[in-house]
């Protein structure tokens, strides 16, 4: 995709599509294989509900409740519309008395440094990692000009600083999207088209434009090639500031912007990767040719000598994805069922955990997904091919405020865990959160395990205490006889 394939790396970019081809050929007979595998850890059922023993009682009941509301697709298909209608009813003030509580609590660590300082505190005293996002991205036609990028510019560098200054992660990482710095009607493939097609296209030449350098490219017009050198220069930034301190990851985002942000990425990868993994770039996993760009990254980190970090994830625009190329006339890039995606999935994380097996210092990846029977197979395999659980080659992730069941049981056996964490105030987090609600949709109305562990949990505690209560009235009644 950006460069000539040379001899030497050719060979063994090879070799690694060949494992890939045997990795889908036996993927059914080995999902059955390691689900069923007595050598398999117990905990990997995740039906204890003592992972939740961490959590206060207010804290349970807060997401039986969150998680009810949201298991009714109605509430979550219009709940921006609902949040304005009751805005305007409620007022600023009173509306956030309500969701700062409630909904806001549970997915967002907080708005001041204090209070970030003290969810992030919380999530470290159980185990787990904190990766900051800042809730700020833009869609085509949400463009405000310079000034609005070189604020988010402010934030994101703030952003970088709060990760690494405040040692809640021996490894910190933070999430980043282009689309925060860059103008998405730039990232566009009709855009760009030009500087992808070109298969002797170098990095060099990007990486140049990041570090200051006047370079005119093909395809833009001035304004367009002046606009992408500043945004390639406030990138710069985020990586100059990062760099051996915080790894960034690269949100992957829709795919009709997804090749130039993913250009840009391995530009910075080029750039800051060479002794480690410090920009990483998401593969989602829904789509259709998602292992062949998985191994066209790879290849990629090969040929420019960079280490690669890769986010798996499924994917969470397939409704927008499908309609869109429905409109336009054109194949869905998605894949037909979830067993397909299912099975991209779990091949893309069988190259990547073969890979770091044999080099864990070029190649890392955080497994970031929801999905139990993916968690299973990641650990399975560490244990076979003997990768630690608390390295820094492979980690997990999930979103602040769901599939804790997960999260905390794989943090208490010792695994690597990052939670997902967007702060701010209540307006800047709330279209965030509605954008990630939708997105997720499908996630969130089939948490009913995880309603049905926190059912338990509560239930346990509320026999505990009219034990503990009936025990004390016994005594105060003993001690009173005569």
């Amino acid at each position: 995709m950006f460069s000539v394939l040379r001899q030497p790396a050719l060979s063994r970019f090879i070799s690694v599509r060949l494992k890939s081809v045997a990795a889908s050929q036996s993927l059914a007979a080995k999902r059955d294989r390691d689900l069923c595998n007595p050598s398999s850890p117990d905990f990997l059922t995740f039906e204890d509900p003592q992972a939740f023993r961490v959590k206060s009682f207010w804290e349970l009941i807060r997401a039986l409740g969150v998680f009810r509301l949201c298991s009714f697709p109605a509430l979550v298909n219009n709940c921006g519309k609902l949040m304005t209608i009751t805005r305007k009813v409620l007022g600023k003030q009173c509306f956030c008395m309500v969701m700062r509580p409630s909904v806001y609590a549970q997915f967002v660590a907080g708005e001041t440094e204090g209070e970030i300082a003290d969810s992030m505190q919380k999530m470290r005293s159980l185990g787990l990692h904190p990766m900051l996002a800042v809730p700020i991205e833009e869609d085509l036609g949400e463009s405000t000009g310079e000034r609005r990028y070189e604020d988010n510019l402010a934030a994101m560098l703030e952003c970088v600083h709060m990760s690494h200054s405040k040692g809640w992660s021996k490894n910190p990482m933070m999430q980043l999207k282009i689309t925060a710095l860059v103008s998405p009607e730039l990232c566009v493939s009709s855009k760009l088209t030009s500087l992808l097609k070109t298969e002797q296209y170098d990095l060099n030449e990007l990486v140049r434009a990041m570090e200051g350098e006047e370079v005119m490219f093909p395809g833009l017009t001035e304004s367009e090639n002046a606009h992408l050198l500043l945004g390639l220069q406030r990138l710069n930034k985020i990586g100059e500031a990062s760099v051996n301190k915080v790894c960034v990851l690269v949100d992957a985002e829709y795919t009709y912007m997804n090749p130039a942000l993913s250009l840009i990425t391995m530009a910075m990868m080029k750039k800051f990767s060479q002794q480690s993994a410090w920009i990483w770039n998401t593969h989602q996993c829904y789509l259709k040719e998602s292992r062949n760009l998985l191994l066209d990254a790879i290849q990629t980190s090969i040929d420019q000598s960079f280490c690669l970090g890769v986010k798996l994830v499924r994917g969470a625009y397939m409704d927008k994805e499908r309609k869109l190329a429905e409109k336009e006339g054109r194949t869905d890039p998605i894949h037909e069922s979830w067993e397909r995606t299912n099975d991209s999935y779990n091949g893309c994380l069988e190259i990547m955990l073969n890979l770091i097996s044999e080099k864990p210092d070029r190649y890392m990846i955080i497994v970031a997904t929801h999905n139990e029977e993916s968690v299973r197979r990641a650990v399975t395999r560490m244990e076979e091919l003997g990768l630690h659980r608390d390295g820094n080659s492979v980690c997990f992730g999930q979103l602040m405020g769901m599939c804790d069941h997960v999260s905390l049981t794989l943090a208490q056996h010792g695994f690597s865990v990052y939670k997902s964490v967007p702060y701010g105030s209540v307006d800047d987090t709330l279209p965030y959160l509605v954008r990630r609600a939708q997105e997720n949709r499908t996630v969130l109305q089939g948490i009913r395990k995880e309603r049905d562990l926190l059912r338990q949990e509560l239930r346990h505690r509320l026999k505990e205490k009219i034990t503990r209560s009936a025990k004390r009235l016994d005594l105060e009644h003993t001690s009173v006889l005569p």
